[in-house]
Parts: structure tokens; sequence; C-alpha cells
């Protein structure tokens, strides 16, 4: 099993991702160097607190992650764009058999 995080919105401008780049944990906690894009710091502040239950098939919902029970996360990493001129980036978290 492994948790796919890809990048679904950009507010503003940010200088590492793009739309729909993708970066992976392998087993829930190893980060996929090889396979995955450039990883920012802000973003895995905003996943830390959510990869293990997320890893473990506890339902996003449960967490306050997704409105739905259809096993998709939403969080946004910790750039406040509209003060800092970057770019506040929201990332779709799911498992992959």
């Amino acid at each position: 099993m492994r948790t796919v995080i890809r990048v679904k919105e950009i507010k503003g401008h940010c200088p590492v991702y793009s739309l729909e780049d993708v970066f992976f944990l392998e087993q829930g906690y190893i980060l996929d160097c090889e396979h995955s894009c450039r990883v920012c710091m802000h973003s895995l502040a905003s996943i830390m607190p959510y990869y293990v239950a997320l890893s473990h098939g506890v339902d996003p919902a449960q967490l306050g992650l997704n409105r739905t029970s259809d096993g998709v996360a939403y969080v946004q990493c910790l750039d406040p764009c509209e003060r800092t001129g970057g770019g506040t980036v929201i990332l779709e978290i799911c498992q992959e058999g």
C-alpha cells in the first residue's frame, strides 16, 4: 500500500509545486524520492498529523478531511499566500493498493 499525494490547486504562486505534481509515501511513512516530485516542507507540515491514520485506512471524513466517504483526503499547505505573496497549495491524499 502506498500513499499518493497530488497537487490539486494552487492559490497564488508556489515556487515548488505545479498542478498535478505527485509524491508518494511507501509503507505509510517512507518518502519515495526517486518517483516523486520535489517536496516542500510547508506541505509536509500539513500532512504530518494525518499520514499514519490515512495509511492505516482511517476514513478521511472521520478526520474532517473530506465531506464524503470516498477515501480521499484534502489538506492545504501553511503558506498564507495573501500575506506572503507565495502560494497556498491544496493537496489530495489517497491510498493506492
